[in-house]
């Protein structure tokens, strides 16, 4: 079902519920198409279920919010609310703390090791020795990996699709980048490459002769046979339409 201007502006007048069911339904699909970019690049204990629980909490604030009198498409102002609260409930979701998560790794590691050395079962007297902390330290952490039920690293679990991953895996490494972070730069630079593509012929080149080839304006100038003057009126003229377009998909 299409929403239409008049929908819109009868549901701004009214805010009546059953008016804005039809809505929210009506844009359920972007809730889906985000939900799944977006579950492919996170651990597999977060379902594409779960994305989309928390994509709809986005829609529905943006049904709240949105003003059609603005100009823009709704689809384009609920982008990024949509895709935001999914991202701000997945964050929620790393609440163990980063510095536990390196001691389990720490731990994980030493048994592995340890048991390749010495080919036997490790005692906790020889692990703690290994890892450098003392028993009570090792006892105490030991006991916060039983709490968040990984009593082994290696363990194996069923993803979402049927393949069997390690918990180990879906533990972060921080010198890794966040998954969530290449997502968004990964979208923001293909926001760039569409906004690119929208402008004029001219001003595409003039983009990719200053920050591809490198030339000056002056050397620019001489390969569209133009005064330097106008080369940078053209470049301010490209740079405020990539400005003006990538505000616009902001919203």
């Amino acid at each position: 079902m299409a929403v239409t201007d008049e929908m819109w502006r009868k549901y701004r007048r009214s805010r009546d519920g059953g008016l804005k069911n039809e809505i929210v339904l009506a844009h359920l699909s972007l809730v889906k198409y985000l939900a799944g970019r977006l579950a492919v690049k996170l651990p597999a204990f977060i379902s594409q279920e779960d994305l989309e629980s928390y994509g709809v909490f986005g829609l529905l604030e943006a049904v709240e919010k949105f003003n059609p009198d603005l100009g823009v498409s709704f689809k384009t102002y609920a982008y990024n609310r949509v895709r935001g609260s999914m991202i701000d409930e997945v964050r929620k979701l790393n609440w163990i703390p980063r510095t536990l998560w390196q001691k389990i790794q720490q731990l994980n590691a030493t048994k592995e090791r340890l048991h390749k050395e010495l080919g036997e079962q490790v005692t906790h007297e020889a692990l703690a020795g290994a890892m450098g902390i003392t028993l009570t330290e090792l006892y105490k952490l030991e006991g916060q990996v039983n709490l968040l039920s990984l009593s082994s690293l290696d363990e194996t679990v069923s993803a979402v699709d049927g393949e069997r991953v390690r918990w180990v895996d879906m533990i972060k490494d921080n010198d890794s980048p966040d998954p969530l972070d290449l997502v968004e730069k990964e979208e923001s630079r293909q926001l760039l490459i569409k906004a690119i593509e929208e402008l004029p012929e001219k001003d595409r080149l003039v983009l990719a002769l200053y920050y591809q080839e490198e030339l000056t304006l002056k050397e620019i100038g001489k390969v569209l046979d133009v005064s330097e003057s106008r080369v940078c009126q053209l470049h301010t003229r490209a740079l405020n339409g990539l400005r003006s377009k990538l505000e616009r998909a902001a919203y």
